[in-house]
């Protein structure tokens, strides 16, 4: 039960004024307060407590402990922390604990609490030249100054998605009675599936597998140019408009055979190296299959742990069609934007890839 200030006082006064009789107490809290023969009433070891909280503290209320002192998190340690981490940020939180004799608990509390540090990821980035940066940059400006935003424009590329996985072996334990000697045996070249896809404001085209009897085979000039024609070609008719196509530097996108068939598909409008708007080299980042859908792919497709190269090649169907409309026009939209990011001077765009996001509703 739940009792009040008012009968707190009541106890403690009527306890002092009757020898201390707790009976006496009682009967006479039962009567003032009208509390019925079998109503509850504060018993004995309450009534105890609380004339012993009144006698060392003059309340009748328990008194909070004020706690151990604050020894480990001291301005002094906090200060020694935030030099710490500013002189050597990629140290790990267990050696900057150790170098400065400190719990690991105690440092990531003055990391969150005390110095509002937070974690962040390292993020890979393709390495670029110095001679990348001008090329970089004139391929954006010609792309802005030619490609309207109502244009199409099909990025293109082609990745491996590999079917076996890996084992962790800081957290696998095989329990015997003897020593098994365990091995996990992998293939030197897992199996894996090819697959090319272009990426557009009005959807992604694809996938294309590049397969010979159900069999993943390399990709060459003929075998890309029988793409083109047997599977990309029939689908152009769809856009009604104006269409570019971009691709990288690959041999087998800039061959002879296949600058030929690309120049026809795409007169006047082909974004690659030596095409009517020149690729610059080493730039994933401003071709949407690199920094949107082989990313997003292996998020989702794995999650269906295929066992088989054609569970494989159904997960990565299946994603491909459930990708909103919306979301492709938004990582177009992305595309026009790092475009207009110039500033740089081609460098890479360091407030594009580390920009936070807002969670989706």
């Amino acid at each position: 039960m739940s009792w009040t200030s008012e009968h707190r006082a009541f106890v403690v006064e009527t306890h002092f004024k009757n020898a201390d009789s707790i009976i006496e107490t009682q009967r006479l809290f039962r009567r003032y307060f009208g509390v019925s023969r079998h109503g509850k009433i504060p018993d004995r070891k309450t009534i105890s407590l609380w004339v012993a909280n009144f006698r060392e503290t003059g309340s009748c209320l328990k008194q909070k402990s004020p706690g151990r002192p604050r020894h480990v998190r001291t301005p002094e340690n906090v200060a020694a922390v935030r030099d710490a981490v500013t002189q050597s940020p990629r140290r790990s939180a267990r050696k900057q604990a150790n170098a400065l004799g400190l719990s690991q608990r105690s440092l990531r509390r003055i990391l969150h609490e005390d110095l509002k540090f937070h974690p962040y990821k390292m993020m890979l980035v393709q390495e670029m030249k110095e001679c990348d940066w001008p090329n970089r940059k004139k391929c954006c400006e010609v792309l802005l100054e030619n490609v309207v935003p109502n244009d199409v424009v099909l990025s293109s590329d082609e990745a491996h998605f590999y079917l076996s996985g890996c084992v962790n072996k800081q957290n696998f334990r095989y329990w015997a009675e003897s020593n098994p000697r365990p091995k996990h045996e992998r293939p030197l070249h897992s199996e894996h599936v090819t697959v090319w896809c272009t990426v557009s404001h009005l959807g992604v085209i694809g996938a294309y597998f590049f397969e010979e009897n159900n069999e993943t085979v390399t990709v060459n000039s003929q075998r890309y140019m029988h793409m083109l024609r047997s599977f990309l070609q029939p689908q152009l008719h769809q856009f009604g408009q104006l269409v570019w196509f971009q691709q990288d530097g690959a041999t087998v996108h800039t061959s002879k055979l296949s600058m030929e068939l690309l120049t026809q598909m795409f007169p006047s409008r082909l974004i690659c190296i030596r095409g009517d708007i020149p690729w610059p080299a080493r730039s994933p980042d401003l071709a949407a299959c690199d920094f949107f859908l082989w990313r997003y792919l292996n998020s989702k497709v794995y999650t269906h742990k295929p066992k088989t190269l054609d569970e494989l090649k159904d997960a990565i169907r299946l994603e491909i069609a459930a990708i909103p409309p919306a979301m492709v026009e938004k990582v177009m939209l992305n595309f026009r934007e790092r475009l207009h990011k110039r500033e740089n001077e081609g460098k890479h765009l360091d407030d594009i890839i580390f920009r936070t996001t807002k969670p989706q509703n």
